[in-house]
């Protein structure tokens, strides 16, 4: 399979083959073909599949075919949940687009900075708008663009959109929307809300499963390390130092945890940043590139902040708190070990957190052996189970207790 033979113009199979795409990953075989025939679709995709360059190419060449007017209006529309994804994205659209004939303006719009720069960068117009829903409201409420002339609507990493609080920007962004549109919906999970939100939006649509476990999980070498909640941050700058470790990407749930195991980290020595969602965009952009470039050793990120990033030979990632389900600890383990290369993974594991590690280790059908390092023994034991009255089958029987008060009231 090659990207000619999925009806790509020898322009656009250029475009991607100098960006390194040279072989269709299976998203883009089964979404690309369905995409260009204007068919719906409906993806299971993660991070790292392709997903990007599956719905981008179609966009590019449909317009292409496209007669613009004279003041350009956006023809395609990419929602999104973070800024971080927002520039990737528009950074993806944009090389593909630079070899082609026809001059292809591209847009990426979202919150955290100063919406003057993106007003004056839309005079003009644009012709594919990349976005969070929020700044995208912001712009046309400022007039500064239109959405009625939209063809092709793209959800991006669906679940996450619902999941950061988007469901009501969204139905606001849908009703400025032509009503006769291509939509595609890429999700890497399928919660109910996400099911209802196809349900309403795709007309008969071509469904395209990629499998979940990502192909370079066999690189991944998974340790699972017990270790008390409290001495998480002293055994980090442990395996840091012995791991030599020249970069490594440590997850925690909270925006909090984020800011406070960084500091903790800088105190002792090590260059470490924060990643979340209340930092200016300045800063979070700053604290990537610096990680990027081997300036910081650390970077301490929550799962919607981290969402997106990609990351050349990250050496290890650690889960300083667990993921909320096995999807995410695919998604977050799947930041190391690309392309065949070698990735550690380390999870946390304290007595409070050792059955939804075991639900973890039963949805993605692999143990982690527990492991303890020396000088880190943890004290902590997981609280015993709520009693419930009783083995089974030595309990008293309803009718016993009823026959027993009978009894007595004799």
């Amino acid at each position: 399979m090659t990207f000619a033979s999925l009806g790509l113009s020898p322009a656009l199979v250029r475009a991607a083959s100098e960006r390194g795409c040279v072989t269709p990953t299976p998203v883009q075989t089964a979404a690309i073909p369905a995409a260009l025939s204007g068919s719906d679709v409906l993806a299971s995709a993660q991070t790292g599949s392709g997903k990007t360059v599956a719905f981008a190419l179609p966009i590019l060449q449909r317009l292409q075919d496209f007669e613009r007017r004279t003041a350009r209006t956006p023809q395609a529309l990419v929602l999104v949940p973070t800024r971080e994804l927002a520039a990737q994205v528009g950074e993806v659209v944009r090389g593909l687009a630079r070899p082609l004939a026809e001059p292809v303006k591209v847009a990426a719009l979202f919150g955290g900075v100063s919406i003057n720069p993106q007003m004056m960068g839309l005079r003009g117009g644009a012709d594919v708008v990349i976005a969070t829903p929020g700044r995208l409201l912001d712009l046309v409420e400022h007039n500064a663009l239109t959405l009625d002339a939209v063809a092709t609507l793209v959800l991006d990493e669906a679940d996450r959109l619902l999941d950061a609080g988007f469901a009501d920007e969204l139905a606001r962004v849908l009703a400025l929307l032509p009503r006769r549109r291509q939509n595609l919906l890429f999700s890497a999970t399928f919660p109910p809300a996400v099911q209802a939100l196809a349900q309403q939006l795709l007309h008969e649509p071509v469904r395209v499963d990629v499998p979940t476990e990502p192909t370079v999980q066999p690189a991944i070498e998974q340790h699972a390390v017990q270790v008390d909640a409290a001495r998480r941050t002293a055994l980090l700058r442990h395996l840091i130092q012995r791991g030599q470790w020249t970069r490594v990407l440590v997850f925690v749930a909270t925006q909090y945890t984020s800011e406070h195991v960084a500091g903790k980290l800088r105190g002792l020595g090590i260059g470490a940043a924060a990643l979340h969602g209340d930092l200016s965009q300045g800063a979070r952009t700053r604290g990537l590139a610096d990680f990027k470039a081997g300036k910081l050793q650390v970077l301490v990120a929550t799962d919607l902040a981290a969402r997106g990033i990609h990351i050349d030979a990250l050496p290890a990632v650690v889960n300083y708190d667990l993921p909320r389900s096995a999807v995410d600890h695919v998604h977050r383990i799947g930041r190391t070990g690309r392309a065949g290369a070698g990735g550690l993974a380390v999870s946390f594991i304290s007595a409070g957190s050792e059955a939804h590690f075991r639900l973890i280790e039963k949805r993605q059908g692999q143990r982690v052996p527990r492991e303890i390092i020396a000088g880190f023994e943890p004290a902590e034991t997981a609280a015993p189970a709520p009693s419930t009255g009783g083995v089974k089958g030595l309990r008293k029987s309803k009718k016993d207790k009823l026959r027993e008060a009978a009894a007595r009231r004799g």
